[in-house]
């Protein structure tokens, strides 16, 4: 080890390798094989979105702006929110973000100190128990628990038996990456309850709000908090526009904090580029439709997957409630990374293995469906020929 890297703070040095890059980078350049292992949709960025892009470039909106974001976008995401969950959120307690992942990183900058807890149920996105450990936090695993029939169910018992003294968030992603579970609304009743009576934070990532398969959008929980909670609501337009690499994202805080996370975004980034922000405002209010379509293609390429998954003896599989993602397994199984390796070399298909979601190795995959059906169906063909040959 070399002295300069020795010499850094131990929650950097030994920050453990994203094992979804890990995979994806050994066939990123393949053209042959079916990339399902990153949460990223196969449309493209929609052109109004783009073109509104181009256009305010070449109006010469190419300079610094306000570290929280352009007005007319803060003004957009309220009257979105409005639209979509009856909320009323003041323009003044949005912060716009370098993608969701920077909303997180300043939502937990914003109040974690070394040492404090972060509760997080897993399988869960690694980025968020990786952010507070960079911070010198320590996340605290709480696993769901699993239904008779696979699915997963979050126990409000364990989560309060987690908390300790240095206890400061708890973190909620639903619909959730990467199992799909949805929180109930009267879940989401007593989590708010429970971090009231604590005093503790509440980070809700819903970023996939509306990706679910029944009648309606999930619930978020704007709806049911006041102004004053110690709520903070992270997003991103990477999922609902197909704007992954544009890199923006919002996040929502508690009345009051605007200096906070004026200065927070101006130390983060001083603000991302302005041009960006008006192809945001573009797909916030024409954009509505592309969500639909987007959604519409999910489900049908959901129902590809499960059904033809759940048709080979030994795969074990629960339809996700929500989110673009399907964890499965396969009986007798117990390295996962082993399994998604051998996938890519002689399927050609890319998956995610379990174990970068801190679940135990029990040879879970992790698949994502925001693709065509019909690429959906040669990625299932590929899936078949392969666990059916064992």
């Amino acid at each position: 080890m070399s002295a300069a890297l020795d010499s850094l703070p131990s929650r950097i040095k030994d920050l453990g390798a994203n094992q979804i890059a890990e995979i994806a980078d050994m066939a990123r350049e393949d053209p042959a094989v079916i990339k399902l292992w990153i949460g990223e949709g196969d449309l493209p960025t929609p052109s109004f979105v783009t073109e509104a892009a181009e256009a305010a470039m070449r109006a010469g909106q190419t300079r610094y702006t306000y570290s929280h974001g352009l007005p007319q976008l803060r003004q957009a995401l309220a009257d979105y929110h409005r639209r979509h969950w009856d909320v009323a959120v003041d323009p003044a307690r949005f912060t716009i973000t370098a993608g969701g992942m920077n909303a997180i990183m300043q939502g937990m900058q914003a109040v974690l100190s070394p040492g404090d807890e972060v509760i997080i149920p897993g399988p869960h996105w690694p980025n968020m128990a990786a952010t507070v450990t960079v911070l010198g936090g320590v996340p605290v695993m709480v696993p769901f628990r699993r239904t008779a029939h696979g699915g997963f169910e979050l126990s409000l018992a364990d989560i309060e038996a987690a908390i300790t003294p240095r206890t400061r968030v708890i973190a909620i992603n639903s619909p959730s990456n990467p199992t799909g579970w949805v929180m109930p609304k009267a879940e989401m009743l007593a989590m708010r309850d429970l971090v009231r009576a604590r005093g503790l934070w509440l980070l809700s990532d819903e970023v996939y709000n509306h990706f679910t398969y029944g009648n309606a959008i999930a619930p978020s929980f704007l709806e049911i908090c006041d102004e004053t909670d110690k709520l903070l609501v992270s997003n991103t337009f990477s999922k609902n526009w197909a704007m992954t690499g544009w890199r923006a994202g919002w996040l929502i805080y508690p009345a009051g904090m605007e200096g906070v996370f004026g200065n927070l975004g101006q130390y983060n980034t001083t603000s991302i580029p302005t041009f960006i922000q008006y192809a945001c405002i573009a797909a916030l209010e024409q954009g509505d439709d592309f969500i639909r379509i987007m959604v519409s293609r999910c489900q049908e390429s959901r129902r590809i997957f499960c059904e033809g998954l759940g048709a080979i003896p030994g795969i074990r599989l629960q339809p996700p409630e929500g989110s673009f993602y399907l964890m499965f397994s396969q009986d007798g199984v117990t390295d996962s990374r082993a399994l998604a390796i051998r996938l890519l070399r002689e399927a050609k298909v890319g998956l995610a293995p379990g174990t970068a979601f801190a679940d135990d190795d029990d040879g879970k995959l992790r698949l994502c469906f925001a693709i065509s059906p019909g690429l959906a169906e040669e990625a299932m063909g590929r899936l078949a020929g392969f666990f059916r040959k064992g």
